[in-house]
């Protein structure tokens, strides 16, 4: 009797280890960026250290759940340029005179890193993960299937967004 009852408690346990599991099923998903800021470049991005190209289309891969839950948060750090069509004006490409400028340039990139909480989706209509990247350093996430400038999509702020001269806050 003893030995059915550790095999009964045994099952009952898998049984909820089995159940507790499907919440937290994972699946990779594509990742991209979105630049809003005029005049700058997203070199790279990274969320939770999955990195991507900040320069547009999307990228293989993040793994998010495949069902939301509260409290999804992301760390997302990326590197901006600020003159990204500065080597237009340097020597040519395969001089030392151009491996100088663009050491000299590359030093003023700058790293910013904040945290984002994903929003909401339905069941399981994630479509990856886009990163939207707004001024004053600023970002949004999506994991939206209608695509940027769908009325669909959550995301509405406009492309070209000029930087203001002071940031608020």
């Amino acid at each position: 009797m003893k030995r059915v009852l550790h095999v009964l408690v045994g099952l009952f346990c898998f049984a909820l280890v089995g159940c507790s599991g499907a919440s937290n099923e994972m699946a990779a998903g594509n990742i991209a960026a979105v630049n809003h800021v005029e005049g700058t470049a997203i070199n790279w991005f990274s969320v939770n250290g999955y990195r991507a190209s900040g320069g547009g289309g999307r990228q293989c891969c993040i793994v998010l759940p495949i069902r939301w839950r509260p409290g999804l948060i992301l760390n997302i750090e990326w590197e901006v340029d600020s003159d990204p069509y500065a080597y237009s004006s340097w020597p040519p490409l395969g001089t030392d005179g151009y491996l100088a400028e663009q050491a000299k340039h590359a030093a003023n990139y700058k790293r910013y890193r904040t945290t984002a909480e994903v929003p909401e989706w339905p069941g399981t209509d994630s479509c990856g993960l886009k990163v939207h990247f707004l001024p004053c350093n600023q970002v949004k996430v999506t994991t939206s299937c209608w695509g940027y400038g769908s009325p669909n999509n959550p995301i509405k702020e406009p492309r070209n967004m000029k930087e203001p001269a002071v940031c608020p806050g």
